[in-house]
């Protein structure tokens, strides 16, 4: 059965490539270059399609993904990076609403713009809180704790200039991605100094005001965001109003060297609606759960980073080396309830890493090698109170001290061979995990847990021509478990008698991809160029981490061995100037293996079931997105954008059991804007309009919810949101 999966899944790859393969060999790249005096082009015309391709090219750099600026087509990975234009006129709530038409990337919305839970390949997709399994950086810094748990409450999507998204496994170069590597980057590519208000507008009394500067010198450069939100959100008890900051000030004290200070902080309140039955999800979608109402579930928080980073290049040509030193800190000041405690978390972290670069010839063949150390410390007291209906009672119910280390270690190496079409690519990590957490009531609790592995990954990038590229890796991936997935429960094998459950375990896996990727044209029909990726993975999983309810809360556990087994394709077609056409399509098989459970009732009896051949919950088997945008000159000073796209997701299970599904939905979104300039000012107007159909669906799966309970009264259900209209209102001055 393993074997069918796999051949369905490669053959269904092979069919996709051999559709794009005539496209490919009928068209040119781009990079090749005609004779004038053979077409007829002037030499003029000639300079200025080379100057537009040389854009082309040279926009297509990620950092991300090997740790190393590097253009996309030397990269033997899956990559992305998001689309500025659309970045500029879209609503910027949400990380669903930049992200969401990433090939590849499925995301799950609770409420409002938090909890959205993002899944590459599977990865991710246990969390019911934060980020697992995907490595989540701000320019770089992480947003991910020592243990692997990503939050993004503190990024203002506002402040962004792009979005570089690496997919697969990478845990060969960064702690815990055995799904990938996403770093939201703030803009810095301003030319000039400049100050802009930003303001938005929409349903469920949204309303976004900010204000951004950017001054610079041949000696500096500095840029500041603030950022307002109110947002009451479409469901009860679902508002949030949060401050936003995030600033960057970078010193060249020469040409070959940057030293950069960079500051994030956000401060604010989200209330959550908690899950729904199905019944009331059919009744009433828009309410919330009444014990999250009456224990007024919600967060509290106050986050803080300063981070400072050395950056110098040095060398022939004064690029050959490269040597990079971050060192940051974090305070993560959090109050959160449940239906019996009131919690404080007063969370700080400290972390530096470590990078050299070195770009050599090797008996005349092109090399890359770098290496790096990553070092994260954080330091958390915890202390429950009871809750008295959301307000915080005087019985100390809980108190604990969780301390988290982790030390890392990389290698890397490219090699270019066979005339520089080729590379070789060798990766290795070693990372130790150490967690502590000391029961500050009863000390006979305390417990460490320590997991260490090293992560080799091997890779190999051949090129078609100069913009198409083949390529293929194996490598091992090591997820740990998040701090708050080693809390203990009552029927570990130790009864609960520590504070870390001693019998939750890494998942391990081996991770295979085969892909190709590229630009062409096709002069037969005009085409201007297209951007293409398809790819093909496999991945076997042993203790694989799923979550599990007893009475209302989660735990975790290992559900022995799962297979993934999928395809992400994506097309970009400009059809002539300004108009591009997107369409991606992912098709997930993903199953456990081998997987026996035990469920747990109401008063502590055990209810052995196997659940092996099941297929993983809350992943859809079919996604697909298709994206139109136009972009197109009104006059001199104005520029206008049209966009418009439909997302389609199949149908999901809640459970491991395969219980119950959720049906498959799309939904539609538009979005248009104006962007003139008039001398200095710059106005840009934008508005749109989500789920233009009013589809009714579920937005987030709430996974395993209450075993112990009848099926009826289980809690899987979050809805996503209906109808909803944004309008927005930018005015900027350049100096």
């Amino acid at each position: 059965m393993k074997t069918n999966y796999f051949l369905k899944s490669l053959l269904l790859f092979v069919v996709i490539i051999s559709i794009l393969l005539p496209f490919i060999n009928s068209g040119k790249a781009i990079s090749q270059q005609k004779d004038s005096t053979e077409t007829g082009i002037s030499k003029q015309d000639t300079l200025k399609k080379e100057k537009e391709k040389e854009h082309y090219e040279t926009e297509d750099v990620v950092i991300t993904g090997t740790r190393i600026p590097e253009k996309i087509i030397d990269i033997p990975f899956s990559v992305f990076k998001t689309d500025r234009k659309e970045m500029m006129y879209a609503r910027n709530v949400s990380v669903k609403d930049i992200l969401n038409d990433v090939p590849g990337i499925f995301l799950q919305s609770r409420y409002g713009s938090h909890d959205v839970r993002i899944s590459i390949r599977g990865y991710g997709s246990r969390s019911n809180s934060g980020i697992r399994g995907i490595r989540i950086l701000l320019d770089g810094i992480p947003e991910t704790d020592p243990d692997g748990e990503g939050n993004i409450d503190g990024i203002d999507y506002t402040s962004l200039r792009t979005v570089e998204v690496a997919k697969g496994n990478l845990s060969s170069l960064y702690a815990n991605a055995p799904g990938g590597v996403i770093n939201f980057l703030s803009d810095m590519s301003f030319k000039d100094n400049f100050v802009k208000t930003t303001n938005e507008f929409g349903s469920y009394e949204l309303r976004q005001n900010g204000l951004k500067t950017g001054l610079m010198t041949n000696n500096y450069k500095f840029f500041l965001s603030y950022n307002y939100r109110n947002f009451n959100g479409f469901r009860e008890h679902s508002n949030e109003y949060i401050t936003l900051v995030n600033t960057i000030f970078q010193v060249y004290p020469n040409a070959g060297t940057t030293f950069s200070v960079l500051g994030n902080f956000a401060d604010g309140i989200i209330k959550l609606p908690g899950a729904l039955t199905r019944s009331e999800y059919e009744n009433n979608p828009n309410g919330a759960y009444a014990t999250a109402v009456s224990s007024d579930f919600k967060r509290d928080l106050f986050r803080g980073r300063m981070a400072f980073r050395y950056n110098t290049f040095f060398g022939k040509n004064n690029n050959s080396n490269e040597i990079e030193i971050t060192a940051y800190g974090k305070a993560y000041n959090l109050q959160y309830t449940t239906n019996q405690l009131y919690t404080f978390s007063d969370k700080n972290t400290y972390g530096m890493f470590l990078k050299y670069v070195n770009k050599s010839e090797i008996l005349s063949t092109k090399n890359q090698f770098s290496t790096g150390m990553d070092f994260a410390y954080s330091y958390t007291p915890v202390s429950s109170y009871n809750n008295l209906n959301g307000i915080k009672g005087d019985e100390l119910q809980a108190q604990n001290l969780e301390k988290l280390k982790n030390f890392g270690i990389y290698v890397q190496d490219q090699i270019y061979i066979y005339k520089d079409k080729s590379a070789f690519f060798f990766a290795a990590r070693y990372d130790n995990m150490v967690y502590e957490n000391d029961n500050m009531l009863y000390g006979l609790q305390n417990s460490q847990r320590n997991f260490n592995r090293i992560t080799p990954k091997f890779a190999l990038n051949y090129k078609l021509n100069p913009l198409i590229a083949l390529y293929t890796s194996f490598g091992y991936a090591f997820d740990t478990p998040a701090a708050a997935e080693l809390e203990n429960y009552p029927y570990s094998s130790n009864n609960g008698l520590t504070t870390l459950n001693p019998d939750l375990n890494p998942q391990k896996s081996r991770n295979y991809e085969l892909g190709i990727k590229g630009n062409f044209s096709v002069e037969e029909i005009e085409l201007e160029k297209a951007y293409f990726e398809a790819t093909f993975f496999n991945i076997n999983i042993d203790d694989e981490i799923v979550p599990f309810v007893i009475n209302d809360k989660t735990y975790f556990r290992n559900a022995a061995s799962t297979q993934r087994t999928g395809i992400e394709t994506g097309i970009k077609i400009e059809m002539f100037e300004g108009m591009e056409i997107q369409t991606n399509y992912t098709f997930a098989d993903f199953k456990y293996q081998d997987y026996d459970a035990v469920t747990y009732t109401a008063g502590g009896d055990t209810i052995n079931e196997n659940y092996s051949g099941n297929v993983i919950p809350s992943v859809p088997k079919n996604l697909v997105n298709f994206i139109l945008n136009y972009e197109f000159k009104i006059n001199r000073n104005v520029t206008g954008f049209v966009l418009a796209d439909m997302d389609y997701v199949g149908s999901m299970f809640v459970d491991d059991k395969n219980s119950e599904s959720v049906a498959d939905y799309y939904y539609a979104n538009f979005l248009v804007g104006a962007n003139m300039f008039f001398d200095n000012f710059n106005l840009l107007l934008s508005g749109g309009m989500n789920n233009i159909f009013d589809k009714k669906y579920v937005g987030f799966i709430n996974i395993n919810a209450n075993p112990e309970l009848p099926q009826e009264s289980r809690r899987y259900f979050e809805p996503g949101e209906p109808r909803s209209y944004y309008l927005g209102l930018n005015l900027g001055y350049s100096f």
